[in-house]
């Protein structure tokens, strides 16, 4: 069994006053890869942005424990440096900071260190290269101008280059053609494989899940976790839907 690097604990939270999530409890160890699915509306992407501390998400109850350490009270910036990192499902636009300059700056802050410019070059040439992004993109506005696909590999670019020990990865398949598709699912197993880092990958699709080792699947219905299962789980789901789950709850 792997060690544990995430426990939630009766995670409770709320948007503007609106109560999302329920008592909700999950665990990743290192090295997992755990995946999170539901219909539009249960709250799978609340989670993320509660674990990374979006300031617009309030924690009413329960706790966050990362390396067994309470970061419920974390800021997002803490957090990061800790080793947590999240691909958001709509990437936002900085204009005049290059990709090049957020990704050094980034890693700098997450090491405590400068790092050598050759060294960094180097590492983001390859991890592009393995993404299929021209090396001009490096030079530009961090998602300005990017298409929809580029602004998703800028994502997984940033996973692979500032290697987190643990990446939440927020419907990264979203409005990707198959092609695309392809490309970031290859970037995901390289984090999965060689960076041995953890995964919570949240969908409702399973187009980037099928090149993928997944050790965990979870069920989200109206913010709370109603089954957990094996990678089996997701071929039940593709084959019945949820509609089995939100039954389950209507009875309760």
């Amino acid at each position: 069994m792997s060690d544990q690097l995430l426990k939630i604990n009766e995670l409770s939270v709320s948007v503007k006053d609106k109560s999302i999530l329920h008592s909700v409890n999950l665990s990743i160890g290192v090295g997992e890869t755990h995946v999170l699915m539901g219909p539009n509306g249960a709250g799978k992407s609340t989670l993320g942005y509660a674990l990374m501390g979006n300031l617009s998400y309030h924690v009413d109850d329960g706790e966050i424990l990362f390396e067994n350490k309470p970061i419920q009270n974390e800021t997002p910036d803490k957090r990061a440096k800790e080793g947590i990192f999240l691909s958001f499902q709509n990437p936002l636009e900085v204009p005049g900071i290059t990709l090049s300059s957020f990704l050094r700056t980034s890693i700098q802050q997450r090491r405590g260190e400068r790092i050598r410019v050759f060294a960094f070059k180097k590492e983001m040439e390859q991890a592009m290269e393995l993404l299929s992004m021209d090396k001009f993109y490096a030079d530009r506005d961090l998602n300005v101008g990017f298409s929809g696909g580029e602004k998703k590999k800028a994502e997984i670019l940033q996973m692979l280059m500032l290697k987190p020990k643990l990446a939440i990865l927020d419907e990264t398949d979203s409005g990707l053609d198959v092609d695309a598709v392809r490309t970031v699912s290859k970037g995901i197993e390289e984090y999965q494989k060689n960076q041995q880092g953890s995964l919570l990958i949240i969908t409702h699709s399973t187009r980037i899940l099928e090149s993928l080792r997944v050790d965990y699947t979870h069920v989200m219905v109206d913010g709370k976790i109603v089954c957990t299962g094996s990678a089996a789980l997701i071929d039940e789901i593709n084959q019945n839907g949820f509609e089995s789950f939100l039954d389950q709850m209507q009875q309760k």
